[in-house]
C-alpha cells in the first residue's frame, strides 16, 4: 500500500502552538495572522462530505500549531465522526507530545495512532524543540509517551516518534534507536529537514536559494546503516524517501487524489505545508476548496483538483525512466512546489537519496502496517 493510499480527512485545528521549534515551517505565516481556530461546524459538514464520497473513515488531526491546544474541539469532533461511523472509525494525532493529564488521559483511550515529533535524546531534542525561552522540552515528552504507550487505547494502537534529521542528530541515528527503545518506542519515521514555507519559493529567495540544510548522499548512508540497526533490534525505522516502498504508483501521496485537510481560516487544502488558505501565494494549487460560512457549505475550485490528480510520474520527464518512479511518485510535491515554484519540479539530490536507499533496503514485500504520519 503506497503512501497515496492514507486516505483521511486531516483537521488543522488551530495556530497556537506551545514549543518554539528553530525549524518550524510555519512559523512565518503564523506570526503574521492573528490567533486562529477551526470552526465545529466547517469540520462537521467535511466529515459528513468525506464520509459520503469516500469509503475511509479514518480522521486525523494535525497542525498548523499544536492540536492539543483545543483539545475540547479534537474531542468534539471526534464525538461526532463517532456518531457518522461507529466502531469503523480511527483517530490519529500528529503531536508534538507536551500536553497536560487531561489531555493524554483521553488520548491514550480515544485514539488508534499516535505521532509524537521527537528529534532524539534530551540535548537534540530540548535544542531544536524548546518551550518558550529555551526551556527544556524532552521530560515532559518522556513522561508523556511512557504514559501513552502503558495506557493506549488497544493492542493495535501505534505511539510512533516522527524525527526531523538535521545536522545535530544526521550522525546519531542509532543512538536514537537506543533512546526511543528504552522508552518503549518501536516505531520510527525520519523526515529530512526542508525549508520553511513563506511568500515566495525558495528558489527565488536570494537568501535561501543556494542553502543546503543536509547531505542528502549522508543522510542514505546513515540512515541505511540505522535501518539495518533497528531491524536487529525488533524495531521499524522509517523515512520519508521511502515511505513508498511498500506499493506503487504514479501519485507520491495523498494530496495527488486529492483528500481534504480543512484549515482554521476556514478553506480546504491537499497539503500538509499548506496550511492556510489565504494568500498561499507559490502555494496556492494546494487550496482545492473554501467553507462558504453565509451558505454553510463547502464549494470546491476544480481546476486545482485536476491540476494535482495530473501530477504523476508519467507526466514528469525526470521520473519517466526512473527506475524507482513507481516506488516514489516524484517525491513530495509540497516541498517541490515551495522549493521549485513547479508542479512537475525535481529535488534532484532526494532522487540520488532515494534510489541508493532502494539499493541497499530494497521495496517491501509487504505494506507497512502503519503509513508515513
Amino acid at each position: 500500500m503506497s503512501h497515496v493510499n492514507k486516505q483521511m480527512i486531516s483537521f488543522f485545528l488551530t495556530t497556537d502552538c506551545n514549543l518554539r521549534c528553530v525549524y518550524c515551517y510555519n512559523c512565518n505565516e503564523r506570526e503574521k495572522q492573528e490567533t486562529k481556530t477551526l470552526s465545529l461546524e466547517f469540520a462537521k459538514k467535511g466529515l459528513e462530505l468525506f464520509f459520503k464520497t469516500n469509503p475511509s473513515r479514518h480522521i486525523r488531526f494535525y497542525g498548523p500549531g499544536e492540536p492539543t491546544q483545543k483539545i475540547q474541539l479534537m474531542k468534539e469532533i471526534t464525538e461526532y465522526a463517532y456518531e457518522l461511523a461507529g466502531n469503523n472509525l480511527s483517530v490519529e494525532l500528529q503531536t508534538n507530545g507536551a500536553f497536560g493529564k487531561t489531555a493524554r488521559e483521553w488520548i491514550a483511550q480515544n485514539v488508534d495512532i499516535v505521532w509524537v515529533s521527537f528529534d532524539g535524546p534530551p540535548d537534540i531534542q530540548n535544542a531544536n524543540r524548546p518551550f518558550p525561552q529555551k526551556r527544556p522540552s524532552a521530560g515532559v515528552i518522556e513522561e508523556n509517551v511512557k504514559y501513552l504507550l502503558a495506557n493506549k487505547k488497544k493492542d493495535g494502537g501505534i505511539i510512533g516518534a516522527r524525527i526531523t534529521i538535521s545536522e545535530k542528530n544526521i550522525n546519531r541515528q542509532k543512538e536514537m534507536i537506543d533512546y526511543f527503545l528504552s522508552l518503549g518506542i518501536t516505531y520510527m519515521w525520519t523526515d529530512p529537514l526542508f525549508p520553511e514555507v513563506t511568500d515566495i519559493p525558495v528558489c527565488k529567495d536570494e537568501s535561501r536559494k543556494d542553502s543546503k540544510l543536509l547531505d542528502m548522499n549522508e543522510y542514505a548512508e546513515k540512515y541505511i546503516e540505522a535501518y539495518y540497526y533497528a531491524k536487529e533490534k525488533g524495531a521499524f525505522y522509517g523515512s520519508f524517501l521511502a515511505c513508498n516502498f511498500d506499493g506503487s504508483s504514479e501519485y507520491h501521496c495523498r494530496a495527488c487524489t486529492p483528500v481534504p485537510h480543512l484549515t482554521p481560516d476556514g478553506y480546504i487544502s491537499a497539503c500538509d505545508m499548506v496550511t492556510f488558505g489565504e494568500n498561499a501565494h507559490h502555494m496556492e494549487v494546494f487550496v482545492i476548496g473554501k467553507w462558504e460560512e453565509k451558505e454553510k457549505k463547502i464549494v470546491f475550485y476544480p481546476e486545482r483538483i485536476e491540476a494535482l490528480q495530473n501530477r504523476k510520474t508519467s507526466n514528469m520527464v525526470h521520473c519517466k525512466n526512473c527506475s524507482v518512479a513507481e516506488h516514489c511518485g516524484g517525491y513530495c510535491l509540497g516541498e517541490v512546489v515551495n522549493e521549485t515554484g513547479n508542479l512537475y519540479g525535481q529535488k534532484a539530490s532526494h532522487c540520488i537519496a532515494i534510489k541508493k536507499i532502494a539499493r541497499e533496503v530494497g521495496f517491501s514485500k509487504n505494506p507497512y502496517k502503519y503509513l508515513h504520519p
